[in-house]
Parts: structure tokens; C-alpha cells; sequence
């Protein structure tokens, strides 16, 4: 199973959006400060997650959601 996820940071409103096989345990390291993309935006609350049986599926999902989010940032 793989998993797209987006987490929020309480801190700065930003968000943080990943992929993994292994969703508890990536989420914990966000919420330890374990992971060096996320470690100073805490604290972080997990806002959405989607579960895929195919990888590339995941990622293409991931992507999407990344260059929406890049091309909101550009209209500011």
C-alpha cells in the first residue's frame, strides 16, 4: 500500500505534502521533528491521506497536488 499525505503546520500555515509506503511511521518522524523538511514548522496536524495499491499512482497523485499548489503561490 502506498500513501500520499498533507500535513499542515500550525506554526506558519504552510503544508507539506509527501508520499510513502509506510504512513505511520513517516508521520510519526514529522510529528518527532525527525524530519529535516518539517522539523522547524512544527506543530504539524496530518489533513489529508490517500491510500494507493500502485506506487506510480501515488506519485502522480503527489505531483498534481504539488504543482497546484505551486501555481496558487504564483497568482499571490
Amino acid at each position: 500500500m502506498y500513501w500520499v499525505y498533507i500535513l499542515k503546520s500550525l506554526k506558519d500555515n504552510g503544508y507539506y505534502t509527501g508520499s510513502t509506503g509506510k504512513l505511520d511511521d513517516i508521520i510519526k518522524r514529522h510529528m518527532q521533528g525527525r524530519s529535516k523538511a518539517t522539523k522547524s514548522r512544527r506543530p504539524l496536524r496530518l489533513i489529508f491521506k490517500k491510500s494507493f495499491v500502485i506506487k506510480n499512482e501515488a506519485l502522480k497523485l503527489k505531483q498534481k497536488i504539488k504543482q497546484h499548489k505551486s501555481k496558487n503561490i504564483s497568482k499571490r
